[in-house]
């Protein structure tokens, strides 16, 4: 523990944003980082705590307090304050792959189940976290690490989302031969065609796969694997090439909402939306897709998470009239009751950067149609329901919608193609069949992490899953393994 008091006498200081009037004007990063005297003044404030929920059991299961990956928390905010910033680098990167990624999509449960966010002042975990691994980056502490000799086997990953690159990762400094196969032109998954680049740049993807690559991982891109797309390889044919197959791909199948004239033009899933400004930021073709643009447009997101909000980011950027989210779900409470909540992840009301950038919340709504002329969305029709979701009589109203935006998460993963070709078992969600202790499905060799086996999750999820994985299949090929957990 760096400074015994340094929770007494420090006031939580977080990172801010540039204006909104300046940021929306492009889609970078508007994060502006803490000073490094500011940085080691938030890493004193750490107490060192007996029992740190903000690391450990968050690994046991989803909703449990603390850190999926197990970052060792106090450990390297004591180096921070200690001003020791390459050790802390090496502490970080011994739980966590891509520290530079959590640091800046991930919604920290490590800050909500730390003991000083009983008085709403946790450490600002997510802050030093970035702020370690991008003066690591600067200061070329990051560097290839090559396995000391070679195993003699090879694996196929197929998907290069973060699940897929961090059991790439582990497996090739195991000595694996490791091939990643990546159906879209570059790696990173959602990482790249999901998340704007306004909340992470996508050189951040580029010079992690540069290291991976320099470590041995060799990436195939535009190479979708499973039948229904043409060029596509048979998965079998990787199982005959291949020592193991890991299945790391993304829960791509998205919750529609199947309601009178949901056929009408205007009306798109998030992640048509959102990948098509990703491919434009990146000098990538659209393909034959039409664009979606929300210029000068009225438009309605639906759907209250992360997702809804980086359409409202996104949206705002391209020059939207306006932009409305709306969500099935009450309002939650401005604040948490911490003697009922705390150490776990509260519900409460958060209002997330996009959000703030103007966007009108209506929250406890159900749209029951749409309406439109000459083929096109021109209003939603919608009622306010009760806790049961049920309508309230006379709460109908109308919103004017020229685009409007699906964004209410993902059902499990595409099974066509791919999980059919191969016939692999899935668990009654619809997600690939796989338990946590060896990853290993119910084909023989052939191994799932991430999204793709545990449904819809957050990338420190991915993360973690993907390195258990690699763990998994190291021990299957080698007898044993000394990956760590």
């Amino acid at each position: 523990m760096g400074k015994a008091t340094g929770f007494l006498e420090i006031e939580r200081h977080d990172r801010k944003y540039a204006p909104v009037a300046e940021r929306i004007q492009d889609f970078k990063e508007f994060v502006i980082p803490l000073s490094e005297d500011d940085t080691r003044d938030q890493a004193a404030r750490c107490m060192n705590c007996g029992i740190p929920y903000c690391h450990g059991t968050g690994a046991v299961a989803p909703g449990t307090p603390g850190c999926p990956v197990n970052n060792q928390i106090p450990d390297f905010n004591d180096l921070v304050y200690g001003g020791n910033w390459e050790e802390a680098s090496r502490n970080l990167h011994s739980t966590n792959n891509f520290p530079e990624f959590t640091g800046r999509i991930c919604p920290a449960p490590c800050e909500a189940s730390c003991t000083l966010n009983i008085d709403d002042n946790p450490v600002t975990i997510k802050t030093i976290e970035c702020a370690i691994v991008d003066r690591a980056w600067d200061n070329g502490w990051v560097k290839p690490e090559l396995a000391p000799k070679k195993s003699g086997r090879s694996v196929a990953v197929v998907g290069a989302g973060p699940a897929g690159m961090a059991a790439a990762q582990q497996l090739a400094r195991a000595g694996h031969d490791v091939h990643v196969y990546e159906k879209f032109q570059k790696a990173g998954g959602l990482l790249r065609y999901g998340i704007p680049d306004f909340k992470m740049e996508k050189h951040i993807i580029d010079r992690r796969v540069t290291q991976m690559e320099a470590e041995g991982v060799t990436f195939h891109y535009g190479a979708a694997v499973g039948g229904g797309t043409p060029g596509a390889i048979d998965p079998k044919e990787l199982l005959a090439k291949y020592d193991a197959v890991a299945l790391t791909g993304g829960a791509e199948f998205a919750r529609d909402l199947p309601i009178p004239g949901r056929e009408l033009a205007g009306i798109h899933f998030a992640m048509d939306f959102l990948p098509q400004q990703n491919r434009r930021v990146g000098n990538e073709a659209l393909g034959d897709q039409p664009d979606i643009l929300a210029t000068g447009k009225h438009v309605v997101v639906i759907g209250g998470g992360d997702t809804g909000s980086d359409c409202i980011g996104t949206s705002f950027r391209q020059g939207a009239k306006s932009v409305t989210q709306i969500e099935i779900m009450t309002a939650p409470p401005e604040r948490e009751n911490k003697g009922l909540t705390w150490p776990n992840w509260p519900m409460k009301m958060r209002t997330s950067s996009s959000q703030a950038e103007g966007a009108r919340r209506e929250f406890a709504v159900l749209t029951q149609t749409f309406t439109g002329a000459d083929g096109r969305v021109e209003k939603l029709n919608c009622v306010k329901v009760d806790e049961t979701f049920k309508p309230i009589p006379g709460s109908e109203f109308t919103l004017q919608a020229d685009l409007v935006l699906l964004a209410m998460g993902f059902v499990h993963p595409v099974h066509d193609g791919l999980l059919k070709s191969l016939g692999v078992e899935l668990d009654p969600r619809g997600n690939v069949k796989a338990n946590t202790s060896d990853y290993q499905t119910s084909l023989p060799k052939v191994f799932s992490a991430g999204d793709m086996r545990r449904g819809q999750s957050l990338v420190v999820w991915a993360i973690r899953e993907g390195r258990l994985c690699a763990r998994a299949i190291d021990q299957a090929l080698m007898g044993s393994t000394t990956l760590p957990k």
